[in-house]
């Protein structure tokens, strides 16, 4: 009886692990895929919706400053703005968000990933957006890429990794099931195909596929492990607080011609919101915008824009006028911009940002609440 009852205790165990994993997701369906983001950023999808065959394992972004400091989805992220299913998205019929910080390891590159993955009815396509911050003091080369894990029609293994230069684009492909995958926004310099190995999430490593600087043009899994897939593109310079965004498509069909087709229609979608971004100038007027969260604990954002180039400082001051933090000294372009403002270190009270830059000047203020 003492057996059975232990027995018991941990099958609830695993069906409460297996529940609260569920239900720590965002998921949408098209008609054609089910869509599911983790916590932490992971993205899967199954054919024909959430209770049907997975086709993904994880797809997640790689951020590279140096050999010793890439973020990645194992090592380091932390989410900072839980995945959503977003309410009537502007630019899609359905569409989760999501931020995510590295927290949970605290090691650099210190960047925030804002991510989009946006879907349409009866599509059998979806846009990743992937928006990286950067919070390090510094300016950093940003190297950026996906880190790929699929799982085709369920199974792990066997499969073929291909690069189609007529149409810019890679696939995995088993049988008749093809998953393309297309870089949108940028142009593709570098593709690495391996097969999956224990451990593999390792800075090093993930620095030197980033940076491998070529295509390679064709992989054959021979073992149940499969492929990991790691594109890349240029890297990118980013000062503190500046950020780029980035979008992938993925198509999913079941022979060849079926998911360029799909692919087109994705590229279509594309076109169309970026046409309309693209429209938006750039800032006319400086401006200091209020922090949010206000009041916040222990971290909050500030966000300002600048109409042209200039030195920037931005500053945190105590309720006597000392001040207690420079969050930016140096040359900014015009453009937009946020910072995290983190006070773990401060008490609870009064406190004011200022941002000085040519001849504007601006003075906020905002609580802390311990």
């Amino acid at each position: 009886m003492k057996r059975f009852i232990q027995i018991a205790m941990i099958i609830v165990a695993l069906l409460l692990i297996e529940t609260s994993s569920v239900f720590a997701q965002a998921t949408f369906e098209t008609g054609k895929l089910g869509v599911s983001i983790g916590t932490y950023g992971r993205i899967r999808f199954y054919t024909p919706d959430l209770n049907g065959t997975k086709q993904m394992e994880r797809i997640s972004i790689l951020v590279g400053a140096s050999q010793d400091a890439v973020f990645d989805y194992q090592n380091d992220v932390d989410a900072e703005v839980t995945p959503y299913l977003v309410t009537n998205p502007q630019n899609s019929d359905f569409e989760i968000y999501g931020e995510f910080n590295n927290s949970y390891s605290s090691n650099p590159p210190d960047v925030l990933e804002k991510l989009s993955v946006m879907g349409w009815s009866n599509g059998s396509y979806l846009l990743l957006k992937f928006t990286v911050v950067n919070r390090e003091q510094n300016t950093i080369d940003a190297k950026i890429g996906l880190d790929i894990i699929p799982i085709l029609d369920g199974e792990y293994g066997y499969d073929t990794v291909s690069y189609d230069g007529t149409n810019n684009l890679f696939r995995s492909h088993r049988g008749g099931t093809n998953i393309g995958y297309k870089l949108l926004s940028n142009p593709l310099t570098s593709l690495v195909f391996f097969e999956w190995y224990d451990g593999y999430e390792v800075d090093a490593s993930y620095w030197g596929w980033l940076n491998h600087n070529s295509i390679d043009q064709s992989y054959v899994s021979n073992t149940a492990d499969g492929p990991v897939i790691i594109p890349s593109q240029d890297a990118i310079a980013l000062s503190n607080g500046q950020s780029v965004t980035i979008y992938y498509a993925v198509a999913v069909g079941s022979n060849e011609s079926e998911m360029l087709a799909n692919m087109q229609a994705a590229q279509q979608k594309y076109s169309s919101i970026t046409v309309v971004a693209d429209k938006q100038p750039l800032p006319t007027s400086f401006s200091l915008d209020q922090n949010y969260p206000n009041p916040f604990n222990p971290s909050t954002k500030i966000s300002y824009q600048l109409p042209q180039s200039g030195f920037v400082t931005l500053k945190v001051y105590n309720a006597i006028g000392k001040e207690v933090a420079t969050l930016v000294n140096e040359e900014k372009s015009a453009g937009r911009y946020e910072i995290n403002f983190d006070a773990a270190g401060l008490t609870s009270g009064v406190y004011f940002y200022k941002i000085t830059t040519n001849n504007f000047t601006q003075t906020n203020k905002m609580l802390l609440i311990k």
